[in-house]
């Protein structure tokens, strides 16, 4: 998965699965493009991910996170619960502002 960390007043933190880069998902309610150039950073490990979310949650971020395997990642760090979940052709995700 890639983690881009956005440093700006707070720390804006975009989280996707590499397969979904480049892609865009819309219903009748909601658009999701997964860009390049904001969700392209680091590519990563799940463990390397899951601390990453933790740490920053802590800091204020924000976070941008699309895909099965990043959604997971964030439901296993505890910063997002299964009801703050959306989904978009059954692409899963969620915004989180703490």
């Amino acid at each position: 998965m890639f983690v881009n960390i956005i440093s700006a007043y707070r720390d804006v933190v975009a989280v996707c699965d590499k397969e979904l880069l480049g892609k865009r998902f819309e219903d009748d309610k909601f658009q999701i493009d997964v860009k390049e150039n904001f969700y392209k950073g680091k590519e990563t490990e799940r463990a390397n991910a899951i601390k990453i979310m933790r740490e920053l949650s802590k800091e204020d971020a924000t976070f941008n996170i699309v895909g099965e395997k990043s959604v997971s990642a964030a439901l296993e760090a505890g910063i997002i619960s299964k009801k703050e979940i959306g989904k978009i052709h059954g692409i899963p995700f969620a915004l989180v502002f703490f």
